[in-house]
């Protein structure tokens, strides 16, 4: 999923939604990819995040399910870039969010003890998978909860991998790159650039 296509509009819109995390000194992964050269802030790092919501039990379901909506396969994936992270940030700010992100990595746990005898956290990968397909292409009836929790959980996932300096080189989008210096013409042979007026002749 790391290499899914997102419009520039909308990378421009969660960029200015993960710009308020990016002065936070707790995280030990997740670095905003506008974040600017030099800043201390940025630079000195902990060695482990400490949760400022979640528990230690739903911040381990939170990094699990970050993982499986953007994986680690040919590029680096939301373990890399430290999305847990952001994600605890964001609903430790936001009020409004907090009681459904908690009661919906309840809600999605007891499914599991009750459909599979196990929590989340002691499936196999596998069985993880198939209990969240649903949830992620077709609710079936009494699931409309656990999909609109997924919803908002896949959202703020993509926010956080696509505004991470990872995430944001995995757009690799020209307009969208940083360049410490200007790019060198590719027109060495013609610095006066007469062929363009040539092609529009």
């Amino acid at each position: 999923m790391a290499g899914q296509s997102i419009e520039r509009r909308e990378v421009l819109r969660i960029l200015a939604t993960a710009s308020a995390a990016a002065q936070f000194p707790g995280f030990s992964k997740w670095v905003f990819a506008c974040g600017h050269v030099g800043n201390v802030a940025l630079e000195i790092k902990p060695a482990r995040y400490r949760p400022q919501f979640f528990t230690a039990a739903e911040y381990a379901m939170v990094e699990r399910l970050a993982e499986m909506i953007i994986p680690s396969d040919a590029t680096p994936g939301a373990r890399e870039a430290g999305v847990a992270e952001f994600i605890d940030f964001m609903v430790a700010s936001d009020p409004a969010i907090q009681y459904s992100f908690r009661t919906g990595l309840a809600g999605l746990n007891a499914y599991s003890e009750f459909t599979l005898g196990k929590s989340f956290a002691e499936l196999s990968p596998e069985q993880q998978t198939s209990l969240l397909e649903p949830l992620a292409h077709r609710a079936r009836p009494g699931e409309e909860g656990s999909r609109r929790f997924f919803s908002a959980f896949r959202e703020i996932t993509l926010i956080g991998f696509y505004t991470s300096e990872i995430g944001f080189k995995d757009l690799d989008h020209p307009a969208l790159r940083f360049y410490s210096a200007s790019p060198e013409c590719p027109h060495k042979d013609d610095p006066e650039h007469l062929h363009l007026s040539q092609l529009n002749s």
